[in-house]
């Protein structure tokens, strides 16, 4: 199978959604399929990448770790058309999301979009954020979700909310794998002592990039508390970004900064030594799809504490892998730190860890990413405008620019009943029932 990508962040880019890419494009072309992928020009990108068209970015846009895509179509349909995908998989409902919804309807070509992000909680990096701005967020994917054909959510907490927004409802739970077998060796002793953390010590961990949405500074709080009553005990935090500077006020205004360690960004089997440098893995975030660093961190071996969110209750198990918290509770999540200082208590949490971890195994994962590109293109009715000329081709690229213009239409209408709370028009549904769905 020819498989179309397209990702608005890819290497040398650090992430979740990078990461999955980059897992999922890999594993495909093992197992003998063949996958073009369309991403951003970046700083530091590879040179020799095979099968990977790059398209002109703008680089740490609004000061953060992404970029701004600026695709030109028709550089893309040559390539495109020398390829002869079978499907087109999107990562991202906007930018070079909507590059692949074109592609797909010019070429006739079914769609795939993977909800990677709850896209509400990342509004602070478009100027004049706002509770319009997240309400748009939201009703930006929702409304692409019904431009696809199929919908892929990383996780059972998340197809529940799609389906409670009135997303298209054929959805598909398949979670970002990981390569589980490569995170069970690591030198931690290594990372210890190069970082003065005693080998004995108790060490907890955090791992991801150190932003605003992953409520580090709640999770900051809640260490430091366990620090401050576990005098021997340290934090190691990998992973760089602007919530570091409030990170370290914490520690320093509670008086453990001495025992708390950042190793910054990390990529291959240094990261994976820095997992088993650490005890246990503390996880706070609430902007979730799925949480990869908490599977990645079980492959470890590592029991994990984490606030109960979408895409994060699905992984961890209360006093099976770890402890579930019910609420943004500094002095509980404290305490369950506390509590994992003994070993004993440890060793019984990670044998569940290392169990949870194989069901995110990345073969697994792209065997039933897979089975979703089969169901989309057993659903009928596409047609190839790939061998088209003159002006058969024309008119199938203004097809899909129609396609666009109703979708922007439907957005537009959704995000005006938002705001005055208006009535949806008789197409839009009021359960989840295909035959609802409005005409692509």
């Amino acid at each position: 199978m020819n498989i179309l990508m397209f990702t608005n962040t890819y290497l040398p880019i650090v992430g979740g959604v990078s990461e999955s890419v980059q897992r999922l494009k890999v594993q495909l072309e093992r197992a003998g399929h063949r996958v073009l992928l369309v991403a951003p020009r970046l700083d530091g990108q590879p040179r020799d990448e095979q099968d990977v068209v790059r398209v002109t970015a703008v680089q740490h846009f609004n000061g953060s770790d992404f970029s701004l895509p600026v695709p030109i179509p028709g550089q893309l349909y040559e390539a495109i058309e020398v390829f002869e995908p079978d499907v087109v998989h999107s990562h991202h409902p906007f930018l070079l999301g909507d590059t692949a919804a074109r592609a797909a309807e010019t070429y006739g070509l079914p769609l795939v979009f993977t909800y990677h992000t709850l896209y509400e909680h990342y509004t602070h990096y478009v100027p004049g954020d706002s509770p319009r701005m997240q309400r748009f967020a939201k009703s930006l994917a929702i409304e692409y979700t019904r431009m696809c054909d199929e919908v892929i959510a990383p996780s059972e907490s998340i197809r529940d909310l799609l389906l409670a927004r009135a997303a298209n409802p054929r959805i598909s739970v398949v979670p970002s794998g990981v390569d589980t077998a490569s995170f069970t060796d690591g030198d931690g002793a290594a990372w210890r002592e190069r970082l003065g953390i005693p080998v004995d010590a108790y060490v907890i961990g955090h791992l991801g990039r150190l932003a605003r949405e992953k409520n580090l500074v709640f999770l900051t709080e809640a260490v430091a508390r366990a620090l401050e009553a576990l005098p021997d005990a340290h934090f190691l935090v990998v992973g760089d970004g602007e919530a570091q500077e409030s990170m370290v006020e914490i520690a320093e205004a509670r008086g453990v900064d001495s025992r708390v360690h950042f190793a910054g960004r990390l990529h291959g089997q240094p990261l994976i030594d820095a997992y088993h440098a650490m005890d246990v893995f503390a996880f706070a975030s609430h902007s979730e799809t799925q949480g990869m660093v908490i599977a990645e961190a079980m492959a470890a071996g590592l029991p994990v504490v984490a606030v109960e969110a979408p895409g994060v209750r699905e992984v961890v198990r209360d006093g099976v892998n770890g402890y579930l918290l019910s609420g943004d509770d500094a002095g509980a999540m404290a305490a369950a730190l506390q509590t994992l200082d003994e070993a004993e208590r440890r060793e019984a949490l990670a044998a569940g860890a290392l169990d949870t971890a194989a069901d995110f195994d990345e073969t697994s994962c792209a065997v039933r990413s897979l089975a979703v590109y089969r169901q989309a293109i057993a659903r009928g009715g596409f047609f190839t405008h790939a061998d088209d000329g003159g002006w058969d081709r024309i008119r199938a690229r203004l097809g899909a620019e129609w396609q666009m213009l109703r979708y922007r239409g439907r957005l537009l209408v959704h995000l005006v009943q938002e705001e005055w709370g208006q009535e949806r028009p008789a197409w839009w549904p009021g359960h989840h029932d295909e035959a609802e769905l409005p005409p692509k």
